[in-house]
């Protein structure tokens, strides 16, 4: 949620924003006059309160005709009171309305532009070269018995599918060694829940009534997270932190659902886009002068996982106009996929700022003993897709496919065979 203060003494900083995504920044100005509205009923309503106090107080000591003639002017504020509370309420219900929907304030270091206007900042790993023709990994994983699409749309329709034998096992073994890897560099691993409160999804910036993406249970009133980073962002919602344990970071790991619904004839085959998927997730709370070092620290532990499963990948900084709603910068990393002869997109670690703390109500107190939002930042450590590079990039040309070195231990194989 965009900060009032900021709003008010800074709005080009919003219009510059809403430009910079794309979108229209006449939302400023209707923000200013709704925050002006509020202001002036809140005060209008807190100075007929005081004045029903104050004579509240002096009927008692009158008598006669004044005692009467408060007790005829008590009996109208009263009236006056009730109207001006329910505008004061009625303004800050309209300015929350407009508010909710306005996404975080743009990184100025973030590029302008569209989707295709990022800014490529490193490419590390060769790419494979191989002396045979390679196959996608959806032909390796049948031949592997590693991933069966065809029980997958027999038992739940279009883009499920079954992770078998040598799959699951290299599904499990890379989430474990990310797992692993985020407990030693001190995270707090965490099983998360799936299903969450639309306050929880709102909070974190998914706009549960215009998201097609999101899965809903109407009947219980409550919606199947695409993340972890709903639930963990959530956790602390309505506390003050404990200033000494700053940054918390979380790594949690679940299973996520997304619709899929803008994505009718994009990758149908195998398992890059599809309705149910695993993921690690970091999430970190911190101070807010702090963020930009731990986005930086976040995208550092996602390079050392790409580096255990000898991926070709390269590093990107997403253009303003293709961010989330809370993300104020974020980089991904992109694997490069044989089959395509492209770069997708396996890893994207996001600076959310104090965007989603205002709206979940996170705080720590700062020197001064003040309540202060945090910021929050959220990346990617492992999650299905990964399989498609590392099967493609790691295949021999009888469909066999050499396990990473890092990842041996987490699999109990070195290397994944065609089943006979």
């Amino acid at each position: 949620m965009t900060d009032l203060r900021t709003l008010r003494e800074d709005p080009d900083r919003l219009r510059a924003s809403q430009r910079a995504r794309g979108e229209d920044d006449s939302v400023v100005d209707t923000l200013l006059s709704l925050d002006e509205r509020r202001r002036s009923a809140l005060t209008a309503f807190e100075s007929l309160r005081a004045e029903q106090k104050s004579i509240g107080k002096s009927v008692s000591k009158a008598s006669g005709d004044e005692r009467q003639a408060l007790l005829d002017r008590a009996k109208d504020l009263a009236a006056q009171v009730k109207a001006a509370e329910a505008e004061a309420e009625k303004a800050a219900a309209d300015l929350d309305a407009v508010i909710e929907g306005v996404p975080n304030i743009v990184d100025e270091n973030a590029p302008p532009g569209g989707e295709d206007d990022y800014v490529l900042l490193e490419e590390i790993g060769e790419k494979p070269s191989f002396d045979f023709t390679p196959r996608d990994h959806l032909e390796l994983g049948e031949m592997l018995g590693a991933i069966d699409m065809e029980r997958g749309a027999k038992v739940s329709g279009a883009r499920f599918f079954f992770l078998t034998g040598v799959g699951a096992r290299l599904q499990l073994g890379m989430l474990n060694m990310a797992m692993q890897q985020a407990i030693e560099a001190g995270f707090t691993p965490m099983i998360t829940p799936v299903l969450v409160r639309p306050e929880s999804m709102q909070g974190t910036g998914f706009h549960v009534a215009h998201d097609k993406e999101i899965y809903r249970l109407p009947d219980d009133d409550l919606y199947l997270v695409g993340t972890s980073e709903v639930p963990l962002a959530a956790y602390h919602g309505d506390e003050i932190l404990d200033t000494g344990s700053l940054p918390i970071r979380y790594a949690g790991w679940s299973s996520c659902f997304r619709r899929e619904a803008g994505s009718y004839g994009k990758d149908t085959r195998g398992i890059i886009r599809v309705h149910q998927f695993d993921k690690v997730e970091m999430f970190s709370f911190c101070r807010p002068e702090e963020a930009r070092e731990e986005h930086l620290r976040l995208l550092n532990w996602e390079k050392e996982m790409l580096a255990k499963v000898e991926l070709p990948y390269r590093v990107i900084d997403v253009a303003a106009g293709d961010l989330g709603a809370s993300a104020a910068r974020k980089f991904d990393c992109e694997a490069w996929i044989p089959s395509q002869g492209r770069y997708r997109e396996v890893t994207s670690t996001s600076n959310c700022t104090d965007y989603q703390a205002r709206r979940l109500r996170v705080r720590y107190r700062d020197q001064d003993g003040k309540p202060q939002h945090v910021a929050t930042l959220n990346g990617t450590l492992a999650t299905t897709r990964w399989i498609v590079a590392i099967l493609e990039t790691h295949q021999q040309a009888d469909g066999s496919v050499v396990v990473p070195k890092a990842l041996r231990p987490y699999v109990g194989l070195d290397v994944l065979e065609p089943i006979k």
